[in-house]
């Protein structure tokens, strides 16, 4: 049997659709922290279990008789996050599986300047030292995240952003067609995956140009200060501000083609996305 975690969510309930596309329903579970939300899945033979990444008690039921399963990372950052997926890893560990899956980013480091990116990387260190065999999805960074960044800009004509880079964002539906098919096919990574990308990086200079907005510079200060002003927390908001320090390094630029090539067609591409969002 195949688990997926967070299966309601926006990246696992794309994946578990897809897989459901080439496994039997009865060889698919989910663990999700709300059942009756995944009643659905249910009806259509998924087997849904409760387990939450802060209950191993709950997991423990949730990943009983798995062979693979996918754990999916939380939105949570720094120790916590981190420690929520190694509950989840522990208990993979103690259900016997053969391969744990996990979904990292393209920029994995220990030393990147976007907070998730080290939390990946530690993330990656609790699976090495797992004595199971695993891979790690590197996704390329989600094109819903420069959707909302640029959305208010999107919407009035001027981007007002800090200074960034390329990046190569990539949209869910593609990360998750990717998954799945990583998921029928067990066994074909090993470790990271190369970089799970769209075709080309872009700045946001680039999706102003795509949008017919303009492109201008908030500093950073004046961008971190105005999420703090409308309520975000002062350390979310040095998360966020981490995104554009680490595109100016050029931690997202990287374009590979093994998306492509799993999914067997050209990545969706920012254009689309832009003409698919609500007017």
């Amino acid at each position: 049997m195949i688990v997926v975690t967070g299966a309601t969510g926006q990246l696992g309930s794309r994946i578990v659709e897809r897989l459901l596309t080439r496994v039997p329903a009865e060889r698919v579970g989910v663990s999700v922290r709300d059942p009756q939300k995944a009643r659905a899945l249910a009806d259509r033979g998924v087997r849904v279990r409760q387990g939450g990444f802060t209950d191993p008690c709950g997991l423990a039921h949730a990943f009983e008789g798995a062979t693979q399963i996918l754990i999916v990372s939380v939105d949570r950052l720094g120790e916590e996050g981190v420690r929520q997926h190694r509950t989840a890893i522990d208990a993979a560990v103690a259900a016997g599986v053969r391969r744990i899956l996990y979904t990292a980013h393209m920029g994995t480091s220990p030393t990147s300047r976007f907070q998730a990116c080290r939390d990946h990387a530690a993330t990656e260190e609790a699976l090495r030292a797992s004595g199971v065999p695993w891979t790690s999805l590197r996704n390329g960074f989600h094109a819903a995240s420069a959707l909302q960044f640029a959305g208010h800009g999107l919407a009035t004509g001027e981007l007002a952003l800090p200074a960034d880079g390329p990046v190569c964002w990539t949209a869910h539906d593609d990360l998750a067609e990717a998954a799945a098919v990583i998921l029928a096919d067990e066994g074909r990574f090993e470790g990271p995956t190369p970089p799970l990308t769209g075709v080309q990086a872009l700045t946001f200079a680039d999706i102003a140009d795509l949008a017919g907005a303009t492109r201008t510079i908030a500093p950073d200060d004046t961008f971190r200060g105005q999420l703090v002003a409308n309520g975000v927390p002062e350390e979310t908001a040095d998360h966020l501000l981490g995104v554009f320090l680490a595109a100016r390094e050029g931690e997202f630029a990287t374009v590979d083609p093994t998306l492509a090539d799993l999914i067997g067609r050209e990545p969706i591409g920012m254009r689309e996305l832009l003409s698919e969002r609500p007017a």
